[in-house]
């Protein structure tokens, strides 16, 4: 990992929503808004925070699933948002997603070999041959036996769906994978064997992640680098291993403190501080830092100016007025 896959800069997804069904005004939701972050070559990338602050949104916009307000997204120095739909046709191929609920995403009147043919034949130009001998290569590597390709998904349980889900994204070799929450529509017991699928995958075809999620937990064991996000902005960027040592701002801190402890003495000894306050609707966003409210930290200054992402240590970024100089 060194060079640079992707770079976000000054990233905006804006929603226009009517007040209600019988009026005219019309609001913004602020649902990204101004995100940058960058994601190396072979790197997973984490995502994580509350339902609601836009890390989904984020996720699709960065792949043009969803058409960015403004902002720039560069893969391999290429501004994709800036192509059109003919010139993005090879970006498609090269930036696949795996989605949150492995049955709704995949078509229930088409078997498993039509699933997985579906994208090699608008991407790829194979042979009939070739066609086969790649689906049933990338059936075997999701752990799948050839016999499957004859059945509907509604043969499968959740976690044999989801490993449909990943050969249909991988199968026209991307570079990078979106995953929006691929983990948790699934038992626990399973999400820990498609947690080492994808990391298994991903070292044998230098696969780079961008792995959205809500649970922490999980997170931690996949990513090398982890982004927090609130209310359409990133909030703190650091490695894994140091977020989860060392977590700097008061969202993160609160956030971690809520994962459950499996240990009844460790959970005890626990210092759980929980978040306070109701989530500030998106339609209202509170001034300066959009936290403040719900921070027990929060000064005159945190409702006056909006923090900027700043270093304070090695590759760990915080925005927030308690580690300004």
């Amino acid at each position: 990992m060194g060079e640079t896959l992707i770079e976000v800069k000054n990233l905006k997804k804006y929603f226009t929503v009517k007040s209600s069904v019988f009026s005219r005004n019309e609001q913004i939701v602020k649902a990204v808004d101004d995100v940058s972050f960058s994601i190396k070559k072979g790197e997973t990338f984490g995502l994580v925070g509350e339902s609601g602050c836009g890390k989904s949104t984020l996720g699709r916009t960065v792949t043009r699933l969803y058409e960015p307000t403004a902002g720039e997204v560069r893969f391999e120095g290429v501004d994709i948002t800036k192509l059109g739909s003919k010139e993005m046709q090879v970006y498609r191929k090269k930036m696949q997603m795996i989605f949150q609920d492995p049955y709704s995403s995949l078509n229930p009147y088409m078997n498993v070999e039509e699933i997985i043919s579906e994208p090699l034949d608008i991407h790829m130009k194979l042979s009939k041959r070739e066609k086969q001998e790649r689906i049933e290569e990338i059936l075997e590597k999701v752990g799948l036996k050839k016999d499957a390709l004859e059945k509907f998904p509604h043969e499968f349980s959740g976690g044999q769906r989801q490993r449909i889900g990943i050969a249909r994204a991988l199968s026209v070799q991307p570079e990078f994978v979106l995953a929006d929450e691929a983990i948790s529509a699934l038992d626990v017991s399973i999400q820990a064997q498609v947690i080492n699928l994808l990391e298994d995958l991903q070292d044998e075809m230098g696969l780079t992640y961008l792995f959205v999620a809500h649970d922490l937990s999980m997170v931690r064991h996949i990513s090398d680098r982890i982004g927090v996000m609130y209310l359409g902005k990133i909030v703190e960027i650091s490695p894994s291993r140091e977020l989860y040592k060392n977590p700097l701002h008061p969202y993160t801190k609160a956030l971690l403190s809520a994962i459950p402890i499996p240990d009844p003495a460790r959970a005890k000894e626990a210092v759980y501080e929980p978040i306070t306050g109701e989530l500030p609707s998106p339609l209202d966003l509170p001034s300066g830092c959009r936290f403040r409210t719900r921070c027990p930290f929060a000064t005159a200054k945190c409702a006056e100016v909006e923090p900027e992402m700043k270093e304070v240590d090695k590759d760990h970024f915080v925005a927030c007025h308690l580690y300004e100089e």
